[in-house]
């Protein structure tokens, strides 16, 4: 079985960054999903399909050794990290900051 392991984006709906902190594990379907004719709903062959977004860790080494226990292949995707750069109202009045526009 192959597994994706990622730390989540914040929603559009979040200011804050306190979401992005677990990492997830998410398994990587190696068939398609089909419709079943009769009552329309989606089905996928695969026994773990209901994984999705189940399985939560607190760092990357969790989920790592987790998966490297039961024998899976996993794919690792390291978070872009925010960069921050702190600003002061003062310096909005600061005769020496670089001036954009008119």
């Amino acid at each position: 079985m192959r597994v994706r392991i990622y730390r989540p984006a914040k929603s559009a709906m979040q200011s804050c960054r306190a979401s992005g902190q677990h990492w997830v594990i998410e398994p990587i379907f190696v068939s398609p999903r089909e419709v079943e004719p009769v009552m329309g709903w989606t089905k996928a062959n695969d026994p773990l399909a209901s994984l999705l977004k189940r399985l939560t860790f607190a760092t990357s080494g969790e989920a790592l050794t987790f998966v490297r226990r039961r024998g899976w292949d996993y794919q690792l995707e390291i978070p872009n990290e925010r960069r921050f750069v702190p600003k002061n109202y003062l310096d909005n009045f600061n005769p020496d900051r670089r001036r954009t526009g008119r």
